[in-house]
């Protein structure tokens, strides 16, 4: 097995050792949130361009949208106290609201963060490309009216029930345009400055954040909706699950979120201790780059469709993170078609392999973050792929090699992982099955199916359809359109196992409700006193 860094697991190591020293402590302070975790993702905290899960819980903190999703998918006020919407767009009122820095929050700075988003054109600006917004257009279509008054005006792509849905996510937070500006460097939008500082109106601040060590938020307690309960939230990087299990178990952490199926089922009904099981509405994903010889060849990613022992993953390996499923919308959404008869089926597989020419077989590499469980599932892959004759050679890494590999096109299998922008058919799906241009030139690292170069111009012209439907019903049959062609075409971007966040709680932790989009709030987190 390769590794990209030789350091990773000797730092992982270190780390642990780090960690376990203090194991014998006196529990969390009462007004503070000590939470467990893996940071191997947080590459940055700036919100108009970090896009993975726990930078998206970090940032869902520090900074306030317009509006707000519910963990059920309903819209709410955040920094729009009102809106309307028209057949050309949608007019927000702004609530009284400033800036941590005291900064009042103006309709100017809304503009200048959609923007910002969209002229900064990174990966996190895919959600609003995706439907018409670009950095051509955008101060033409996003408007100051007056300073409490915001004017957004839709595309020809989108929908207004869509386009809130898309005013949800952290990619469209509203930062301080003053001080964002005063640390700009040669027109890079404040960008290496924002990357490890806030600069929001949400409920904490930024203290501090080591990469791979920790990260420290505390209380913005001028937060326009009352200071936080907790005067401080660390969130510290735990990448060894047993280090995790046994810092909750003795109180050096609230909250685990990175254990091991095993280390989890020791949590079940046991005093003390909660657990919940968020759905994100996303799956791990195995990406395969079409621009391969090989699994350029529908016959070939169809045979190893029916190479993975999905059943057998999840019950020895997934557990409580992932449940299979191979069409990219969880099984209880509304319109999802029926799971396609992909199983593990070694004859077949080899069939379709020798029917693509490639009757030998032949290796591939297959990369993952070091990171539970995406390991274990590569492994698990791996012995599967060998049934049929496709040898795997695993490189895992971590987060930035991982993800920089992705958007680079460089592999040719990668495990990912996706979540939902709103919990229906094209929330989920929409990043599977849309990429307007492939050309290796358009660069669209922010799309999903781009980075595994599978061209597919019919699913794309489909699922920009369904998101200018303003009928409900005639909406739900273009989806149905999009699964069943999804499943014909043989994907690059085969979804394995629809995606659950499990978490453990210390009983005295009150307020904790996990969200799928990772948008999880801790103002009104609170412990209750022990005995």
């Amino acid at each position: 097995m390769k590794h990209f860094s030789k350091g990773l697991f000797v730092g992982a190591v270190i780390g642990a050792l780090t960690i376990a020293a203090p194991l014998s402590q006196a529990a969390t302070p009462q007004d503070q949130l000590v939470v467990g975790t893996s940071l191997a993702q947080v590459l940055s905290l700036d919100p108009q361009q970090a896009t993975e899960g726990k930078a998206v819980e970090i940032m869902s903190n520090l900074y306030d949208r317009l509006v707000a999703s519910t963990a059920d998918g309903k819209i709410l006020p955040q920094l729009a106290e009102s809106w309307k919407v028209d057949d050309k767009g949608i007019t927000f009122t702004l609530r009284k609201a400033n800036f941590a820095s005291g900064n009042p929050v103006t309709s100017k700075d809304v503009v200048y963060s959609l923007a910002r988003l969209l002229k900064m054109d990174q990966a996190a600006a895919a959600n609003l490309k995706r439907v018409g917004y670009d950095k051509d257009n955008v101060e033409k279509l996003v408007k100051a009216v007056d300073d409490q008054t915001v004017r957004i005006d839709l595309s020809e792509q989108v929908t207004a029930e869509l386009l809130l849905y898309r005013l949800t996510t952290t990619t469209t937070s509203v930062v301080d345009s003053v001080e964002v500006e005063s640390h700009a460097v040669d027109n890079d939008y404040g960008n290496a400055w924002m990357r490890t500082h806030s600069a929001g109106s949400g409920p904490f601040t930024l203290n501090r954040w080591s990469p791979n060590e920790l990260v420290i938020l505390d209380a913005n307690k001028d937060y326009m909706a009352g200071a936080p309960k907790m005067r401080r939230v660390i969130v510290r990087h735990v990448p060894e699950s047993q280090v995790e299990r046994l810092m909750l178990e003795r109180g050096d952490i609230d909250i685990a979120s990175a254990l091991t199926a095993s280390d989890l089922a020791t949590f079940q009904s046991k005093k003390g201790f909660a657990i919940q099981r968020i759905p994100t509405g996303g799956f791990y994903v195995l990406s395969m780059n079409a621009g391969n010889k090989y699994l350029a060849n529908p016959k070939v990613r169809e045979a190893i469709a029916y190479g993975i022992d999905y059943k057998g993953i999840e019950k020895t390996i997934m557990g409580p993170y992932g449940r299979a499923r191979n069409v990219p919308v969880p099984e209880n959404f509304e319109y999802a078609i029926p799971n396609p008869d992909w199983h593990l089926d070694v004859e077949k597989s080899k069939q379709l392999l020798s029917e693509a020419g490639f009757k030998d077989g032949f290796s591939l590499s297959l990369k993952t973050i070091a990171q539970t469980p995406r390991i274990d599932l590569a492994t698990a892959i791996q012995a599967s792929l060998a049934q049929i004759g496709i040898k795997i050679d695993i490189q895992q890494g971590n987060g930035s090699e991982i993800i920089a590999a992705h958007r680079a096109r460089d592999f040719d299998l990668l495990i990912p992982q996706t979540s939902a922008y709103m919990p229906n058919v094209l929330g989920s799906m929409e990043q599977f099955s849309s990429n307007p241009d492939n050309s290796k030139e358009a660069n669209n690292a922010g799309n999903f199916v781009w980075r595994s170069a599978w061209d597919i111009p019919e699913l794309t012209a489909l699922t920009a359809k369904a998101s200018m439907e303003p009928d409900a019903k005639k909406r739900g049959e273009i989806y149905v359109q999009m699964q069943k062609l999804f499943v014909e075409q043989k994907p690059a971007v085969l979804p394995l196992f629809e995606r659950f966040e499990p978490i453990v709680l210390n009983s005295k932790v009150e307020g904790y409700v996990g969200h799928p989009s990772q948008l999880t709030r801790l103002e009104n987190v609170t412990k209750v006193e022990t005995q």
